[in-house]
C-alpha cells in the first residue's frame, strides 16, 4: 500500500509549522520577559537575576519545537506506511 503523493508534503509542512510556531512563541515570550527584566532592573535591581528565568524558559520552547520537528521529519516516509 503506497501513500498519496501529497502525504510527504503535508508531513514536512507539519514539521515546518512546528518550528515556525514554536519559534514565534519563543520570540514573543523572550520579548515580553525582556521588558519585564528591564523594568525589574529599574524598580528592584537585586531581583534581576531571578527575572532571567522566563527568558531561559522561552528559549526552551523554541528548542522543544525544533526537537518535535526533527521527530516529525523522521516519521515521514515517502515510500509508504510504517505498518
Amino acid at each position: 500500500m503506497s501513500c498519496p503523493p501529497a502525504a510527504s508534503f503535508f508531513g514536512f509542512m507539519g514539521a515546518t509549522a512546528a518550528v515556525v510556531f514554536s519559534n514565534l512563541g519563543a520570540a514573543y515570550g523572550t520579548a515580553k520577559s525582556g521588558v519585564g527584566v528591564a523594568s525589574m532592573g529599574v524598580m528592584r535591581p537585586e531581583l534581576v537575576m531571578r527575572s532571567i528565568i522566563p527568558v531561559v524558559m522561552a528559549g526552551g520552547v523554541g528548542i522543544y519545537g525544533f526537537i518535535f520537528a526533527l521527530f516529525f521529519v523522521w516519521l515521514v516516509n515517502p515510500g509508504g506506511f510504517f505498518y
